[in-house]
Formats: C-alpha cells, sequence, structure tokens
C-alpha cells in the first residue's frame, strides 16, 4: 500500500505531546495495521503456497483481493465520510477489519483466505479515509493539523517499510496465520483508544453519492484483474479468459459514459481537464504498477530461488523497502525549492537506469548486487514520489483538494492491483523466477519511462 497524500509540511517534524499525541496514535492504527498488512505478505507468499496448497494465480489472487476492493471503495468510502460521520466509518472499518483478519488467520483452504482478504481490503477503505478526515476535523490550527497528517502519513510509510521484516520474523517463528493474528491486539487497542478520546464527528451536507459508477468502476477492475491473473491457467483462451476480457471492456466502457453524462460525477471534470492533475496521476499508476510487481516476484524469488528463509527475505528486503522511505521523507523537506517536473522526470529515469545492471548481467549479479541496484532504483522513486504528490495538490488547489487525494490514492492502488497481477501473470508464464523477475524489470522500466515522458509543464492553481 501507497501513503497518502501529506503535507509537505512534513519537513522539521514536532513530535505532539498529551492527548495531541493520544488521538494521532488512536487514529493512526488503522493506517498503521492496513499499509503493514499489504507488505508483510510479500514474504509469506512460499509458506502459503505449501500450507494451503496455492497454485500462482491462487497465490496474486490472496494478495490482489485485498487491494482491489481497497482501491475501488476507496473513493466512495472517502464520500461517505463526510456525509455519515468519519467516527462511526472509522471504527465500524477497523472492527470489519479486525474480524477479517481473523478469517484470514483461521482459513481452512485458499478460497477461505481470498475472501477475507477481499472484506479486509474494504474495511481498509472505510477507515483510512475516515482517519485523516477526523485528524483535519480535530485539529484545527492549520500549522498542527500539517504536523498531525505528516506524521500519520510517516507512520503508515513506516509500516509498509519495515512490514517484509515483520512478516518474514513472524513466518519464520510462528508460522503464516501469525501475520493475520498480529492484527488483533493492535486494532482491538486502536479501537478502544478512538471511543475514549474521539469524540463524534459531524456529518456535512456532502453532494449525492453516485453508486451506479462506484460499482461500473468495481466490476470493470475485477474482470480485468481476472483475465490478467486467470489467463495463464487458461492458455489465454477459453470462456473465462473472453468473459473477462468482454466485461472489462464493456464495463469501464459504461463507466465512462455513466461520468460523462452525469451531473455528479465521481471525478470533476474541470479537475481532470487540469493537465499536471491528470499527468501526476498517470505516474502514480506507473511508479506503483512497475515498483510493486518487482516485490511480489522478489518476495517468492528470496526463499524459492536464493534459498532465503521467510525471516532472511524479511530482512534482505529491509533496506529495499527502507531507502524508498527515507529518500521520500528526505526529499519531502526540499520539493517545495526545487519544483514538482524535474524531480520526477529525473527520479523515475534513474529508477529504470538502476535496472539495467541487473538485466545485463543476470543471476550473474548476485544478491548483494541485485540489492544494491533495487536501493538505488527505490531512492529514485522515493525522490518521484513526494514531487507527484504535491504536484496533484497543487495543480488541484482548494476547491479540488479532498477529491484528488482520494483519486490519487485509488490511482496508485490501481498500479498496484494490476503491477501485482501481471507478476503473477508472469511467474505462471515463465519457467523460472529469475527469468520472471527480468521480464517484469523490462515491464517497470517501460513503465517509469512511459510515465516521465508523460509530465507535462506543472501550472499551480489559483484555486
Amino acid at each position: 500500500m501507497t501513503t497518502p497524500c501529506s503535507s509537505p509540511a512534513s519537513s522539521g517534524l514536532a513530535l505532539p505531546t498529551g492527548s495531541a499525541l493520544t488521538i494521532l496514535a488512536a487514529v493512526s492504527t488503522g493506517f498503521v495495521v492496513a499499509a503493514l498488512d499489504l507488505t508483510v505478505v510479500n514474504v509469506a507468499g512460499p509458506e502459503l503456497r505449501r500450507s494451503l496448497d496455492l497454485s500462482v494465480e491462487s497465490l496474486t489472487w490472496a494478495v490482489d483481493a485485498y487491494i482491489l476492493t481497497f482501491a475501488s471503495l476507496l473513493i466512495l468510502a472517502g464520500a461517505a465520510a463526510s456525509r455519515f460521520g468519519a467516527r462511526r466509518l472509522y471504527v465500524s472499518g477497523l472492527t470489519l477489519f479486525v474480524l477479517a483478519s481473523v478469517a484470514c488467520a483461521l482459513a481452512p483452504t485458499g478460497a477461505v483466505l481470498i475472501g477475507a482478504r477481499a472484506v479486509q481490503g474494504c474495511a481498509a477503505a472505510l477507515f483510512i479515509p475516515a482517519s485523516l478526515v477526523l485528524l483535519t476535523s480535530l485539529f484545527r490550527d492549520p500549522e498542527q493539523r500539517a504536523r498531525m497528517v505528516a506524521l500519520w502519513s510517516t507512520a503508515g510509510a513506516a509500516a509498509s517499510g519495515v512490514g517484509p521484516v515483520v512478516g518474514g520474523l513472524l513466518v519464520s517463528s510462528l508460522g503464516w496465520r501469525s501475520i493475520f493474528f498480529l492484527n488483533v491486539p493492535v486494532g482491538v487497542v486502536g479501537l478502544v483508544a478512538t471511543l475514549r478520546v474521539v469524540s463524534h464527528s459531524p456529518t456535512t451536507a456532502a453532494k449525492r453519492i453516485e453508486y451506479l459508477q462506484h460499482v461500473l468502476l468495481l466490476i470493470a477492475v475485477t474482470a480485468a484483474a481476472l483475465l490478467l491473473i486467470g489467463g495463464p491457467s487458461h492458455d489465454w483462451a477459453g470462456a473465462t479468459v473472453t468473459t473477462s476480457a468482454v466485461a472489462a471492456v464493456v464495463f469501464a466502457v459504461l463507466f465512462v459514459a455513466r461520468e460523462r453524462s452525469s451531473n455528479a460525477p465521481i471525478w470533476p471534470r474541470e479537475l481532470v481537464r487540469r493537465q499536471g492533475f491528470s499527468s501526476m496521476t498517470a505516474v502514480g499508476f506507473g511508479l506503483n504498477f512497475g515498483l510493486y510487481g518487482i516485490l511480489y516476484a522478489l518476495g517468492l524469488l528470496l526463499q524459492e530461488e536464493y534459498g532465503l528463509s521467510a525471516g532472511r527475505a524479511g530482512l534482505q528486503l529491509l533496506p529495499i523497502m527502507l531507502v524508498f522511505v527515507a529518500a521520500n521523507l528526505a526529499f519531502a523537506r526540499v520539493v517545495a525549492k526545487v519544483g514538482v517536473r524535474w524531480p520526477v522526470i529525473i527520479g523515475l529515469v534513474v529508477a529504470a537506469a538502476a535496472y539495467v545492471p541487473v538485466l545485463l548481467l543476470g543471476p550473474r549479479i548476485g544478491l548483494l548486487g541485485l540489492t544494491v541496484s533495487l536501493m538505488i532504483a527505490n531512492a529514485g522513486l522515493g525522490v518521484a514520489a513526494p514531487a507527484m504528490t504535491v504536484g496533484v495538490m497543487e495543480s488541484a488547489g482548494n476547491a479540488y483538494s479532498h477529491v484528488a487525494s482520494s483519486t490519487f490514492n485509488a490511482t496508485r492502488q490501481f498500479g498496484t492491483l494490476f503491477g501485482v497481477a501481471v507478476a503473477g501473470s508472469v511467474i505462471a508464464s515463465t519457467p523460472t523466477l529469475t527469468g520472471a523477475l527480468s521480464i517484469l524489470l523490462v515491464v517497470a522500466c517501460a513503465s517509469y519511462l512511459l510515465s516521465a515522458a508523460s509530465v507535462r509543464p506543472f501550472t499551480r492553481s489559483a484555486g
């Protein structure tokens, strides 16, 4: 999972004290467990396959079912938080997440695990936007609010970074079920703290929610994921593949048609026409598409071809993940001074270039060389990430900041969804994981370079 849009005020963060810290901890709990639950599964793949007798297709769904429902419902849940009350949705979503985590931990079959993961994604879509709405409503002072949002964002980024290590250590010592049981005590603490320290949040007379558009989008994305993940097992032919392809196209067209004719579109037309917003949102998709497809394959490669235990694989992934988080946080301090366009372009080009030695040397590069190359790539992506976030928010202006943030985050999650889906498809179609990683590196290079080429001169919105 990716970190939602944060304020450039993340520079020089000062820790809150007293009740402010308690409130921050309470409403950050959901974000932390949701972020942790995405990357923590990356190193559990081989153990899940052995324990539940999963195919590559089923394992990919165990990852993507969570992202699918989360990304598809994120924008809807953001609107619902304002309409029905952020505290109510946060508590309901976190409660559902804890229950779904128990179902994941007790899953006797792959089908039950996939279903429970989908419910986890629905729950995360409820409480993550609600937690941000709670923060912005509880802290009225602009400077304090900016600091709280930045700390909230940092907590999620850190959870994503340490997820592989936590997952690896838990899988090695207690088995794969422990990565889901971990959510239970953490979630319960967050619920109790929220009920004690967060007052009831007011509802607003938000615009009418267009449920039909969200349903059409969910069906289109689900069909596309079915096509990508299930294609190899059906040799890209037959009724399942054909039906998925037709459904993806038909429902995507229906969604676009409904958006164009609606008086209350999900994405305001004026916002979509703003070049900076559209360009940076496309970059967000491309960045996550390349990055998370590689990470999914890497979690399997380290254990199945390099022979590492889950714990050692998690430790091997730690520097690769942390350099992304560190570069993201460090560059967020200076992005306002250096601008948006060129850091995005340079960061993406550096990431693509860093994969070249791996492609040229293949297995001869060794584990150390592979790690260093991926660290350099993630440093480049870490520079691009805060710049594109600032670009989205500044091009949107105050008038569209809320919908721009939710759209940008949902689009990045769709990038993750399809990146993992493509990775699963490539792994299922390729004899070795090393060969699959090489293909995915080429795909990621193309994604980064196309994203860099799409970046247009940036114009700040006046509204």
